[in-house]
């Protein structure tokens, strides 16, 4: 008999039966780095009762400010290693699959097929890979939720959730979209994409190692917003609940905000002689 008394606010909230589906259900995480590392965590604190986490990377003094896995302590580590010991801290009698791996268009089938999964979380932000692995996923009739687009932007409240070909506003859904219609992949994947302006002038080039050749600024808290909407997307679907999506505007406007004005200041009075 598992010990369930860690658990016993999420019983409160969904029952013994919410328990009992989650208790019963893999998640395939892929991709462990600001985003994945929070969500990853997320799906264990829920009380999911089987997991495959996926990253190849180690921990970078740049991860430090929104990774979860990375300490000042820790430089050179695996992400994996660190997350499964944690996870494993966290729920002992966690059915915990480790693949230390950058996810390669190669290894995509072997991986999918390692399952069932009840549900697959990308949390990768190299393009290529990403787009391997929504369509072998989309194609085997997995449930999937998609992060796009998390850096260059500092507003959690522009989270939104929809069909990836519903998304708008967003520069990687709008290019992950028009790869996948060449795919012949279409509606059924959920995506958290954010409504909010990407602030270019933070763009760096990167040396395009692991499909990655480019990257935005980002701030401590916006990735682990994207990871919690995203595990509560799975979350939520694994318990039946309904999850709505965000409905595409007729008219979208993608001009860049203009700054608000600044109010001119008043002439102090003249003082009295």
């Amino acid at each position: 008999m598992q010990d369930r008394s860690w658990l016993s606010r999420t019983q409160l909230l969904v029952g013994n039966e919410g328990l009992d589906q989650l208790a019963n259900a893999h998640v395939l995480v892929v991709g462990l780095g600001g985003v994945g590392s929070f969500a990853a965590e997320f799906i264990a604190r829920a009380g999911v009762g089987q997991m495959t986490i996926v990253d190849g990377d180690v921990v970078d003094p740049s991860n430090r400010n929104r990774q979860l896995p990375a300490l000042s302590t820790n430089h050179g580590v695996s992400k994996a290693d660190i997350m499964a010991e944690r996870l494993l801290a966290i729920n002992p009698e966690l059915t915990l699959r480790v693949v230390k791996d950058f996810i390669r268009p190669s290894m995509v089938e072997d991986l999918l097929a390692a399952g069932p999964y009840d549900y697959v979380m990308d949390c990768i932000d190299s393009i290529t890979p990403k787009l391997i692995l929504l369509q072998q996923a989309y194609e085997k009739g997995f449930r999937i939720v998609s992060s796009m687009g998390a850096g260059g932007k500092m507003d959690p409240t522009q989270l939104r959730v929809t069909d990836l070909f519903d998304t708008w506003s967003c520069t990687m859904a709008q290019y992950v979209r028009k790869r996948l219609k060449k795919l012949s992949v279409k509606q059924g994947i959920k995506a958290v994409f954010s409504l909010e302006y990407v602030r270019k002038e933070s763009l760096i080039m990167t040396d395009g190692s692991n499909f990655k050749r480019s990257a935005y600024g980002t701030i401590s808290y916006i990735p682990a917003a994207f990871g919690g909407v995203c595990a509560s997307v799975v979350i939520r679907e694994l318990l039946g609940e309904p999850v709505a999506l965000e409905k595409r505007p007729d008219i979208i406007n993608l001009s860049k905000p203009k700054p608000a004005k600044k109010r001119k200041k008043k002439a102090p009075a003249p003082e009295s002689e």
